[in-house]
């Protein structure tokens, strides 16, 4: 019997979704979901890992749930297709990370380069809540309670996926063959991988103020824009300009396409023709920016309206996520029954019943 395709991904409810969340996960989302070629999907609300690092503001993530379901909805998520949930209400999840813990050692989790940087940016490096340095078993409980087959992700998140492997195959060797081994889908635009900040850092993220937010209005799209890192010693338009590092011409990469010059660079056969152009000199920051504008405005112009569309309805909203939740709920318990009953702690409703074994080591 041919093993079913099942995804499992989602995001943090830490506030609205950003390009970079669009570009290295949403967008392929909404194209795998409508591809026909895997047979479930599940996209997590991941507000029990955000109370992780915001366990004294419950009501930030509370007020985010449905930010990021408006989000998911209108970038063209189809709850008929895709099954959303909160994590939050599968406490079967944490069952299963507590099992898995037992499995993990704390010098691997030490060693996680993922958990090592967000330790670093979130400078716990003194205080570490146990919930968070644990992430890689709650993601491994994630995936595994799913039977995902594949996890749509950034490159950063390369070692989690890794881990959760380690997990299942460890507890597949100690107690059976019980747990999926999934597999990491990464962008196929290498661009997506990690869509840098509006500032040039490596990451764009709420915390560090440097997003483009799916929501934001034409206005706030130009202003970031405007203000974007470039070249710091492109000074003038003759002065010839670099593109590594280049956060413009980075955000192209990631989004423009053949037609974008057709309609508003037609003097450019392509982007590698504004390349080089822009590295040989005389090409000026403002006539990049203004591409780059236009095309995020044409890009966000859809998602914007259609968010409109379900804000006017919220209440269906939570009532979507509630029939997720609980559909995702008795895929995790079938899940778990497996889990116990391949430990052998499913005492009650196994067949062998409880019994005093005079060979057992107490």
């Amino acid at each position: 019997m041919m093993m079913e395709k099942i995804i499992l991904t989602g995001d943090r409810p830490t506030g609205r979704l950003h390009l970079g969340h669009y570009v290295g996960s949403l967008k392929r989302r909404v194209e795998l979901q409508n591809s026909g070629e895997f047979d479930k999907i599940y996209i997590m609300i991941a507000d029990a890992q955000a109370l992780t690092d915001n366990a004294d503001n419950p009501e930030k993530i509370r007020q985010n749930i449905i930010q990021v379901a408006l989000d998911y909805l209108a970038c063209g998520i189809d709850p008929s297709k895709s099954t959303i949930f909160i994590q939050s209400q599968i406490p079967e999840l944490c069952e299963l990370s507590f099992y898995y813990m037992n499995l993990v050692t704390v010098s691997r989790l030490q060693r996680n380069p993922t958990v090592k940087t967000e330790i670093k940016m979130r400078n716990f490096e003194a205080n570490i809540p146990v919930g968070f340095f644990t992430y890689p078993i709650s993601q491994a409980a994630d995936i595994t309670a799913f039977n995902a087959t594949t996890v749509p992700a950034g490159e950063d998140q390369e070692p989690m996926i890794e881990q959760a492997r380690e997990i299942v195959r460890r507890f597949n060797a100690t107690y059976g063959d019980t747990l999926v081994e999934p597999e990491i889908l990464l962008p196929d635009n290498s661009a997506c991988l990690r869509l840098p900040g509006t500032d040039g850092k490596a990451k764009m993220s709420k915390s560090l103020g440097n997003c483009i937010y799916l929501s934001d209005s034409e206005e706030e799209i130009s202003k970031r824009v405007k203000t974007m890192f470039t070249d710091p010693a492109h000074l003038r338009v003759s002065d010839p300009g670099r593109i590594e590092g280049n956060t413009v011409f980075t955000y192209l990469d990631a989004f423009c396409k053949p037609e974008h010059f057709t309609s508003y660079l037609p003097e450019y056969a392509g982007l590698d023709e504004l390349k080089a152009h822009y590295r040989k000199g005389g090409l000026g920051d403002v006539k990049v920016k203004k591409l780059l504008d236009n095309i995020l405005q044409e890009e966000l112009a859809s998602i914007r309206a259609r968010r409109k569309e379900f804000e006017q309805d919220i209440p269906a909203v939570a009532r979507m996520l509630q029939s997720g939740s609980e559909i995702a709920r008795e895929v995790a318990a079938s899940t778990l029954d497996r889990v116990r009953h391949s430990m052998r702690i499913d005492y009650f409703s196994n067949q062998e019943p409880l019994s005093l074994s005079y060979g057992a080591s107490l």
